[in-house]
Parts: structure tokens; C-alpha cells; sequence
């Protein structure tokens, strides 16, 4: 006659059940941070605003990478659609740069019609937190308080946390074009970086901005 296998210890069956618990909690967590950030990435918001803020991206010799000239095109954009009535500019300079990330931002943004005294460039800080601090700091002492952030689709959910966790009232309008919305996987890769991006930020308070896919982005 068979014998009957005895039954899961009481706490053998609870330490199951914990973790089967806890990975069904790490998947929700994962999975509805990945959808707010695919979500708010599709959202164009131009309600008026004391100023446009252009996060900084890669510049080579004062000229701005593909992926910052997106972000550009379309704060220029926003001021000619009378978004807002200044742009700032953001981003400090990589190691043996002669030009921050916000002045070449700036530069092109004169260059291509905006008025000096309408452009403020911030160059200061080497990752998203370190500029929108470092942004949101000079908006204040200026007694702004609201801004359209102008980045990637995928980087505008974690931008727009730390923009408020700086103490802006911010919204975002990010650009569409550029290498970044090119192909489905290269979203994908970004959505993915962003939701690990994002995780780390809210857990730590600190930047996430070495999980870099593209040096230009990174």
C-alpha cells in the first residue's frame, strides 16, 4: 500500500506562500511603472507655463547631439507657440568639454530666433537630478514656479518627479522625433531603462542615470 506524503509543515507553507506573495508584488510594482511611464510619455501638455525647461543631453564642441537637438526643436516650438515666455536651458559639462550641455542648447536656441534674453542656461549638473536641482533652484530665485519639461517620451515621468520633488509645479511636452522614437525596440529598451531608473530614484533619492543605453543620453 502506498503511503501518503505528509502535509507541508505550517511554516514551510507560509515561507511559500511569502515569496510567491513577494514576487507577485515585484511584478505589479514593475509592470504598472513600466505602464505610467509608456503612459505619460504619450502625453503633450501645453498648458502656459512660466518657462520651458530643455533637460541636456550630449554636445560635441558646442553642438548638440541628435538626441538634444530633438529635445530643442521642440522647446522652440513650444515658445513659438507662446507656451511660455522664457526657455531654460540645462546640463553641465562631461570631462574635457569646453561647452556645458546648456550652453550649446542656448547657442541653438538663438541661433535659430529666440531672444538672447528669453534663453537662461543653467549648466550645472551631470545627470537629470543634478540639473532639475540645480534648474529649479534659478526658476525660484527668479519667483517662477510652473515649467513644461521638454525631454524624451520615456524620460518624462522620472524627469517630472524630480522636477517636483524640487519644488517645481511641472508638467511635460516631450519631443517625438530624434533616434530615441525611431524603432519599437529602441522604446522598448528606453521604457525599460526608465522603469529601473525610476525604481532606484523613488527607493533611493538618488540618480539612476548611469543605467545609460546611448552615451548620448546617458
Amino acid at each position: 500500500m502506498r503511503s501518503v506524503p505528509p502535509h507541508p509543515r505550517p511554516l514551510r507553507r507560509f515561507l511559500r506562500r511569502l515569496l510567491v506573495g513577494i514576487v507577485l508584488m515585484g511584478v505589479l510594482v514593475v509592470g504598472g511603472t513600466a505602464f505610467r511611464v509608456w503612459q505619460v510619455a504619450r502625453v503633450d501638455d501645453r498648458d502656459h507655463a512660466d518657462v520651458v525647461v530643455v533637460l541636456g543631453a550630449a554636445q560635441y564642441a558646442g553642438k548638440p547631439s541628435k538626441v538634444l537637438e530633438a529635445r530643442l526643436r521642440q522647446a522652440k516650438a513650444l515658445y513659438d507657440q507662446h507656451v511660455a515666455d522664457y526657455v531654460v536651458t540645462g546640463g553641465g559639462r562631461r570631462a574635457g568639454d569646453k561647452y556645458t550641455e546648456a550652453e550649446a542648447g542656448r547657442k541653438w536656441l538663438i541661433d535659430r530666433g529666440v531672444p538672447a534674453d528669453r534663453v537662461i542656461g543653467v549648466g550645472e549638473g551631470n545627470d537629470t537630478l543634478g540639473t532639475l536641482k540645480a534648474v529649479a533652484t534659478e526658476v525660484k530665485d527668479r519667483g517662477w514656479e510652473t515649467a513644461v519639461i521638454v525631454s524624451d517620451p520615456w524620460h518624462s515621468l522620472r524627469a517630472r518627479t524630480m522636477a517636483k520633488d524640487a519644488g517645481l509645479d511641472a508638467w511635460t511636452s516631450p519631443t517625438h522625433t530624434g533616434p530615441i522614437v525611431q524603432t519599437r525596440e529602441t522604446q522598448a529598451k528606453y521604457i525599460l531603462r526608465e522603469t529601473a531608473a525610476l525604481l532606484y530614484y523613488r527607493s533611493t533619492n538618488a540618480s539612476a542615470d548611469g543605467i545609460a543605453i546611448d552615451e548620448e543620453v546617458g
